[in-house]
């Protein structure tokens, strides 16, 4: 099993992001092929840093690192 992070850092319109995050991007991610789940944080991110400099972060896990760069390698990716 191998994942990937994502982090996103705060968006100035964190509604505009969220809209869009949601209704485009994520539908587009979950059909990477390979891809095993697809999970986003929920809530605040906190970091030692104050404010945390990061909105939300994507947790993708594929079966390998080599699935992973396949995905990644595709347009969707």
């Amino acid at each position: 099993m191998a994942k990937l992070l994502v982090l996103y850092k705060a968006p100035a319109d964190i509604a505009a992001f969220d809209r869009y995050y949601f209704d485009k991007h994520v539908p587009i991610a979950k059909k990477l092929p390979g891809l095993q789940h697809y999970e986003v944080s929920r809530g605040t991110v906190s970091t030692l840093a104050d404010p945390a400099p990061y909105h939300l972060i994507a947790m993708l896990t594929f079966g390998s690192l080599a699935a992973i760069r396949a995905a990644l390698a595709l347009p969707e990716g």
